[in-house]
């Protein structure tokens, strides 16, 4: 049993040095909520010396929101900003003597594009056009994961260790109270229910099946270090061993 951990980095936390060794994989943030050719820079210089997977994190075009605000969007205007939110972070990882592996939409783009099929069909031809080889990241489950096939990509499922479940397999919203775990406990415990089981509880107290090929910790959260620190000594426990998923596939 082997399953990736990845966080989304390079937006500005100050923590991307203490969790860099506690993943497989990194999404970078490349213009669109955070970033830009300098911090792009040090997250990948950073993810390479780890030998971390490195991914672009396109988001929306909303610094003021932090990209997790839901916008109208149209389908030629998502393939622009993602498509030009890759070729930015590529051309930082070739400067640095570094490869962009896989693409992770961030936030309101990758919720919306996970109900969406035309939104994520859009993002799997932008990584398309950009690489052939990206991988997709995209939510269990989803649109996402669908239309990332249908255009001839890799995929990678991604579940969460940090966030609370419907039982439809969407994420609580962050408006709702309990949306995000914040105790490192319930983390770990998410975690190695997903990885080991590959079940998750639902905010009503059902269980839901989950097969993940990848977990996320937000970067940003408050104990993300603790809570990857508690997940990695869990998993090694549990017999589970923690690999880039671009291995999985």
């Amino acid at each position: 049993m082997r399953i990736d951990l990845n966080c989304d980095l390079g937006e500005g936390t100050g923590a991307d040095a203490d969790l860099m060794p506690l993943i497989t994989s990194a999404n970078i943030a490349c213009g669109g909520h955070i970033g830009d050719a300098a911090t792009m820079k040090t997250a990948v210089e950073l993810a390479h010396s780890h030998g971390v997977t490195i991914g672009a994190h396109p988001s929306l075009a909303d610094r003021a929101g932090f990209g997790r605000r839901e916008l109208a969007v149209d389908v030629a205007s998502v393939r622009a900003l993602v498509g030009d939110q890759i070729r930015a972070l590529q051309s930082v990882a070739r400067a640095c003597g570094a490869r962009v592996t896989h693409v992770k939409p961030h936030g309101a783009l990758y919720n919306m594009a996970a109900r969406d099929a035309t939104l994520a069909r859009a993002i799997a031809e932008a990584a398309r056009e950009c690489d052939s080889a990206l991988v997709l990241v995209g939510l269990a489950d989803s649109h996402l994961i669908a239309e990332g096939r249908a255009c001839g990509l890799r995929v990678a499922a991604e579940a969460f260790a940090d966030r609370r479940y419907q039982p439809d397999g969407s994420l609580v919203p962050r408006s709702l109270p309990g949306a995000v775990l914040d105790h490192e406990a319930d983390v770990e415990a998410q975690a190695l229910g997903l990885a080991r089981d590959g079940l998750v509880l639902c905010a009503d107290g059902t269980s839901l099946a989950i097969r993940a090929d990848t977990l996320c910790v937000h970067g940003d959260g408050p104990r993300a270090v603790q809570s990857l620190r508690a997940i990695r000594a869990a998993l090694a426990k549990a017999g589970i061993a923690v690999r880039p998923f671009v291995e999985l596939s």
